[in-house]
């Protein structure tokens, strides 16, 4: 209800100004999406933008023709074309029976012009307005649209992807990745609350399979201790495993994310000693001394020794050295854990050298890898969103890699899913250890 409510006084939120013409086709659009049928919307779409002739609105013909020729079109054009789009799909994704529509909506754009230009005078006018429809499919706003028709595609089946498939067709698992890849500059508010609700709503199934898994597992588990396997595989309705990792990598990484082993306890619990030792933490040098002893503590030592542990240690050194014997603060802590986020899996879209992350994985795994990465934002919490944006950044660099050539990514996109899904979440799943050893 929230949505409807908003999209009828629909505003854009950036700073762009919005010429008469663009408003009009706007306010005729957010008419029409209240009463017309989906299908009749996106034959709309194909006459306005795709074919560029046949609309029957002579008005809003004229005023698209107006906003196609203006100077400013091929930078604007794209902002304006996706403003359109969503204000069908906002409309469209609070109403779960027609959702279908928003990948065929979307997918309407890289379909070819069906309908000839029979008027000369009309030629040059669809000439140019195909020209910014294709800098429109080329653009990073249609992008961010293909991957939400990835996420809106209700067929897509989560548990066997084809191992030839690009990356990008797997984002629907990911609900971390969504408000970074779902949304550009200039998203709407009501998009940005769509993109929140079919996150919330992603997180919330992911969570129920993740915890029916684990039950079923563990009542396994029991019975194959008790001699009644054949019997409870008659009484067990079998549940399937709803991560791309294999049934003994998932068990393990619950293990060491959700359950408790003798010694150390819980990431959780070691993230809270670590603070409340920093209490007393008399200097910024000092709480990077510690930094460096809590993270090293869950590294093979084998493997620490040979640069993992020297590069680590180069890297809170040159962290803010001119702030050593200041007082520990929030923004200390915080720019810390960043810029140590950037050093362990990638740093930037212009620099996305990830090296130490591949590095990492290759030699201690990515269970391991992925508790270094908790053990920061379990100590500042601020920083889970910049986590987050860290594997976005990986998953748009290899977006249209096939699946089976980046495994790595793969599993550390879905062992991260587990972590942040066991530690920020009220799921509880401690009780994976009456799982018998796999």
């Amino acid at each position: 209800m929230g949505i409807l409510a908003t999209v009828s006084t629909w505003t854009p939120n950036f700073n762009r100004h919005i010429d008469q013409e663009e408003q009009q086709l706007y306010d005729h659009l957010l008419r029409l999406v209240q009463f017309e049928l989906p299908s009749q919307l996106i034959e709309r779409f194909r006459a306005l933008f795709v074919d560029g002739v046949g609309y029957p609105d002579a008005d809003i013909v004229a005023a698209i023709n107006k906003i196609a020729s203006s100077k400013a079109a091929d930078q604007e054009f794209r902002f304006v074309l996706n403003r359109c789009c969503h204000i069908l799909i906002n409309r469209w994704q609070t109403r779960p029976q027609l959702q279908t529509a928003i990948p065929e909506l979307i997918s309407l754009f890289e379909t070819t012009p069906a309908r000839p230009v029979t008027e000369y005078s009309r030629a040059r006018s669809v000439r140019r307005m195909r020209e910014l429809v294709k800098g429109f499919v080329d653009s990073e706003q249609y992008v961010t649209l293909r991957r939400l028709s990835q996420v809106m595609n209700q067929a897509a089946d989560l548990h066997t992807p084809p191992a030839h498939e690009p990356i990008g067709a797997l984002i629907r698992r990911y609900p971390y990745l969504y408000e970074h890849c779902l949304l550009t500059d200039g998203s709407t508010y009501e998009h940005q609350q769509t993109i929140r609700q079919l996150q919330a709503k992603a997180q919330r199934q992911y969570e129920v399979d993740l915890s029916q898994y684990v039950t079923y597992q563990v009542r396994r588990s029991q019975l194959d201790r008790e001699g009644s396997a054949h019997m409870g595989s008659r009484v067990l309705q079998p549940v399937k495993n709803p991560t791309l990792l294999s049934d003994q990598d998932l068990c393990r990484a619950l293990k060491q994310f959700a359950g408790k082993s003798q010694s150390a306890g819980t990431y959780r619990d070691s993230a809270q000693r670590f603070l409340t030792h920093t209490n007393q933490t008399p200097t910024f040098q000092s709480f990077k001394d510690d930094l460096y002893e809590y993270m090293t503590a869950s590294v093979d030592p084998e493997y620490g020794r040979r640069q993992f542990n020297q590069q680590l240690y180069s890297q809170l050194k040159s962290t803010l050295p001119e702030s050593n014997d200041q007082k520990l603060n929030d923004f200390l802590i915080v720019r810390t854990c960043s810029q140590l986020l950037n050093f362990l899996v990638v740093e930037s879209p212009q620099r996305p050298n990830h090296f130490v992350f591949v590095d990492l994985i290759s030699n201690i795994g990515s269970t391991l890898t992925t508790g270094l990465l908790l053990k920061i934002v379990l100590i500042c919490r601020k920083v889970k969103p910049y986590l987050e944006k860290r594997f976005s950044i990986l998953f748009n660099h290899y977006e249209f890699c096939r699946r089976d050539g980046v495994h790595w990514l793969v599993e550390a996109m879905e062992t991260l899913n587990l972590a942040l899904s066991t530690n920020f979440s009220t799921i509880d799943l401690s009780f994976i250890n009456q799982i018998a050893h796999q």
